[in-house]
């Protein structure tokens, strides 16, 4: 199997034994990006800004694989509290064209280092 690892300074090293992406011929999977800043290292604070920083992470991942938002066919949104289900889906929506991937929403009993929003991806190279 040709797997390859995906790395980029432009999103937050894994805080954990896992890579960023693993990209096989035709497909990227990432790891969940929370709302870290890549910078700083340090969460960005609020619900909100978390979310948008997920985004640019989870967007500088797939770059690194070379693939785009466009390219992503399934995605994993986990929340801390499921009260922050529109908030995240508003911000989250403004991501994506008319045609979004599918996507699974889930509350969980925590996050890494106290994040409030991870998002996870499956994409398709072109």
């Amino acid at each position: 199997m040709n797997r390859e690892i995906v790395h980029t300074d432009n999103a937050p090293a894994a805080v954990g034994p896992y890579s960023q992406a693993v990209k096989t011929a035709n497909m990227v999977f990432t790891a969940g990006q929370i709302g870290l800043d890549p910078q700083t290292g340090k969460l960005r604070n609020g619900l909100e800004a978390q979310t948008r920083q997920v985004l640019v992470n989870l967007e500088a991942v797939l770059h690194a694989a070379g693939a785009s938002m466009a390219h992503i066919v399934k995605t994993t949104i986990f929340l801390t509290d499921m009260a922050d289900f529109a908030t995240v889906n508003a911000i989250y929506a403004n991501a994506f064209d008319a045609a979004p991937p599918a996507r699974s929403t889930v509350a969980v009993a925590a996050l890494p280092l106290g994040a409030l929003v991870e998002i996870e991806a499956i994409a398709i190279l072109a």
